[in-house]
């Protein structure tokens, strides 16, 4: 699926990633998490092909992307939900969903596409605000024309930065929901993300970045852990869980097979 291998990235003479190595298999969900200032927007820029990359090859099912345009690598099945999320303000639902609908892969499978009914039917609250401006909603809302709107691209990969960042923990379990469909369509997520706990309760396993390097992996019962640890957390992270108390005791469960 995506491999990425000594990539090296940045902004003009700054290099932020240095040789920066990682994978994510076919159906498979996997965090990155790393403190503020660790590198991981900047991966993600990488990956949208936002950012020069200098260094090192970006593949995905065996083709080199490390140079491709941003606008081809939704054709290669790559969908990308930023964390400031770029949606059309002055258009409503419909019209933001609709350009994407236009613009998906037509070559996934038909029993793997996303509808438009079905992704509101995955977020109701988008068909009740159809003709509403995008601007007007509230950031929860936004997050979900976003999610719908990557859907409708028709992917195999989903890259999401920061997904939690500033929802509500009603919100992002509904979002959450989503990510648990991601399976069943063979849909792999590379998910972003500072809070752990969050992480944990939909990855299979991550990738712990600082000062734009991977320093550790974690997987199975040991990321489990770990990110149920406020002690492991601290040294990772420089904080500890509890120090978000808008997600205090949000559970850790498996995204399952």
């Amino acid at each position: 699926m995506l491999k990425i291998d000594a990539l090296k990235a940045g902004y003009g003479p700054l290099t932020i990633l240095h040789s920066l190595s990682l994978h994510v298999a076919s159906r498979e969900a996997v965090a990155v998490v790393g403190p503020n200032g660790a590198g991981k927007t900047t991966l993600v820029k990488a990956l949208c092909g936002l950012v020069p990359v200098v260094g090192g090859r970006l593949a995905k099912d065996g083709l080199d992307l490390t140079q491709a345009s941003p606008q081809a690598r939704p054709s290669c099945g790559i969908a990308v939900v930023l964390e400031n999320r770029h949606l059309f303000g002055e258009l409503n639902v419909h019209e933001n969903l609709l350009l994407a609908e236009r613009h998906g892969r037509r070559t996934r499978a038909e029993h793997h596409r996303f509808g438009m009914d079905e992704v509101v039917a995955l977020f109701p609250i988008l068909g009740e605000k159809w003709h509403q401006r995008v601007q007007l909603l509230s950031g929860g809302q936004q997050q979900m024309v976003a999610v719908a709107r990557a859907l409708l691209l028709q992917p195999d990969l989903l890259i999401m930065d920061e997904p939690s960042t500033g929802l509500a923990p009603k919100v992002f379990k509904d979002i959450q929901v989503v990510f648990e469909k991601l399976r069943e369509r063979r849909v792999a997520l590379l998910l972003i993300e500072q809070n752990v706990r969050i992480a944990a309760a939909i990855a299979d396993r991550a990738y712990v970045m600082s000062m734009g390097r991977v320093v550790d992996e974690l997987d199975g019962a040991d990321w489990k852990s770990a990110a149920q640890s406020d002690r492991m957390v601290r040294a990772y992270l420089g904080h500890s869980n509890s120090s978000d108390p808008t997600f205090d005791g949000y559970q850790v469960s498996k995204f399952t097979n």
